[in-house]
């Protein structure tokens, strides 16, 4: 892999996993379209924890809280009075749904990243779920807590999402649009659900690699990698919550079609 194929790479893997159009869609079908060599598992876990990076760079004050707040849940042994012990517990449930669907179905889902035209398919319909989620978005009370049913439901799209072509943070946040969140409610939950699921993701992928020998340093590519997708990816969650506070999710959807029927229609 050359810097210039890790800084690309790296760059969509940082701008795509925060936006709701598909990190690993792009991770895909990039190389793909530009008869680049696939980048490897140790490249995409490694841009992947740049991520992870980046948005606990992003929300380290929240986590810090969460933290404290989930200890002194455990000590209490109750939540009243509590609220961040409550949206760490919660955090924990929406996980889970993910956790599990990827351990039971690993090589299915593993089959389809070798298969550039199913995740085509698989961006319209993350496209077809973020135009559904603003046209049907519920209302709730300005403030009203998150809810266990609303943790379920969020970690059920994440789990979803696990399939490349659908957008994690895409789908995530069109469930809270669905459960009647505001937009930058919903993707600060969905941001913050992200750093469990990619360290755990992670860790496992990094251990697999050295099961498989993929260890190697790769010197330039993987540090470039690396560093454009955490310092995009900070930049990029800073951008996305300032527009979503005035704008929707449609110019989302019709990218996701244009690139999915793009590639679909190739010869």
């Amino acid at each position: 892999m050359t810097a210039l194929q890790a800084l690309v790479l790296g760059a969509a893997q940082a701008l795509t996993e925060f936006l709701p159009v598909s990190s690993s869609a792009h991770l895909v079908l990039l190389p793909w379209l530009l008869g680049w060599p696939e980048p490897g598992l140790l490249f995409d876990t490694t841009v992947h924890l740049g991520t992870l990076a980046g948005v606990i760079a992003y929300f380290w004050r929240d986590l810090l809280a969460l933290v404290a707040g989930w200890l002194r849940s455990l000590r209490e042994r109750t939540l009243r009075g509590n609220p961040s012990g409550t949206l760490a517990w919660l955090l924990i449930v929406a996980t889970i749904p993910g956790a599990v669907l990827g351990a039971l179905f690993e090589r299915e889902f593993e089959a389809l990243f070798g298969r550039p035209r199913a995740v085509a398919g698989f961006l319209l319909v993350t496209g077809a779920l973020l135009l559904v989620s603003e046209r049907l978005r519920g209302r709730r009370q300005p403030g009203a807590p998150l809810t266990l049913v609303d943790a379920i439901v969020i970690g059920l799209a994440q789990a979803v999402a696990i399939a490349p072509g659908i957008s994690r943070s895409g789908a995530t946040i069109a469930a809270g649009l669905l459960r009647g969140l505001p937009r930058p409610e919903a993707a600060r939950f969905s941001f913050r659900m992200a750093i469990p699921i990619i360290a755990g993701a992670g860790g496992y992928q990094l251990l697999k690699a050295a099961r498989l020998g993929v260890g190697a340093w790769a010197g330039e590519p993987l540090l470039l990698g690396f560093l454009v997708s955490a310092g995009l990816g900070y930049v990029t969650i800073r951008t996305f919550l300032w527009y979503l506070v005035r704008r929707g999710l449609v110019p989302f959807t019709l990218y996701c079609w244009v690139v999915g029927l793009g590639v679909l229609l190739l010869p």
